[in-house]
């Protein structure tokens, strides 16, 4: 489902709602072509009591869809803030710590949020990384590890910027994990097909007022393709049009721009 969630929101709505509204619209006039409505009024008992079934299990197969995607999207959001807030600590730290170390520190880690910004976002929407981004992780590391002489006060400072510089790459881990989506295909398969059968499903009703009916089948196919579309707008977090942004990482960025590490 990548390529619906990567289009804007109001295209991917048309194009999963109409079509299927339509075509759910225009299911109860082509059978009462060739059933009769006699036919249909015997299945409305029995139907009514299996209809009930059918919809409850897809509703909470739905919900259950609706309400995963939505944590697992906050859970992005949350995995971004973290990954700032530690970058942010890291510049902070830095401060503790030799002028010249702390420099190199500073520029890595602001080459590393730089390198995110521009090279991990655009990738993640196709649920892809970056290599230089990668790289430049692996420099704020050198940049840490960097061998000199210092006190026991600067190398447990040092110790926890290690320790934030891990946090950094926990959170890009988590993110990059996230970016390929969230809804396994058997899922997709589940909920695409139960809402065919759901919405199927009534066409073996038939009532006097074709035109209620009809309008009754639409509303339905609505309803259930509108919730398909909040799970394929939020499935793949770093995508489309609802998605998470590099705002918390350009705001550190911005933030410790000009300001220099200190004694």
């Amino acid at each position: 489902m990548t390529f619906l969630t990567t289009m804007p929101l109001w295209l991917s709505a048309i194009i999963l709602i109409v079509p299927t509204t339509l075509l759910a619209m225009a299911g109860p006039i082509l059978v009462r072509r060739y059933v009769k409505l006699g036919q249909l009024r015997a299945n409305n008992e029995v139907a009514g009591f299996k209809f009930a079934t059918v919809g409850v299990l897809y509703a909470v197969l739905l919900a259950f869809a609706v309400i995963v995607v939505w944590e697992k999207f906050n859970q992005a959001e949350s995995e971004v803030a973290k990954e700032a807030g530690a970058a942010a600590t890291v510049f902070r730290l830095t401060r503790g710590i030799d002028s010249e170390h702390g420099t190199a520190i500073r520029k890595a880690a602001t080459d590393y949020l730089t390198s995110a910004i521009a090279s991990d976002w655009p990738p993640m929407t196709n649920g892809m990384q970056s290599r230089a981004t990668t790289e430049a992780l692996n420099e704020v590391y050198r940049a840490v590890l960097k061998f000199h002489s210092f006190g026991t006060d600067e190398g447990l400072i040092l110790a926890e910027i290690l320790r934030q510089v891990d946090r950094i790459s926990e959170a890009r881990r988590e993110r990059l994990v996230m970016a390929d989506g969230i809804v396994p295909g058997i899922i997709w398969l589940v909920l695409f097909g139960g809402a065919f059968l759901t919405v199927g499903f009534t066409l073996f009703f038939g009532t006097e007022n074709l035109r209620a009916q009809v309008l009754m089948t639409g509303a339905l196919s609505v309803l259930i393709f509108a919730g398909l579309l909040t799970v394929v707008a939020i499935d793949h977090p770093f995508a489309g049009t609802v998605k998470v942004g590099p705002e918390a990482l350009a705001a550190v960025v911005k933030d410790f721009a000009d300001t220099p590490p200190a004694r």
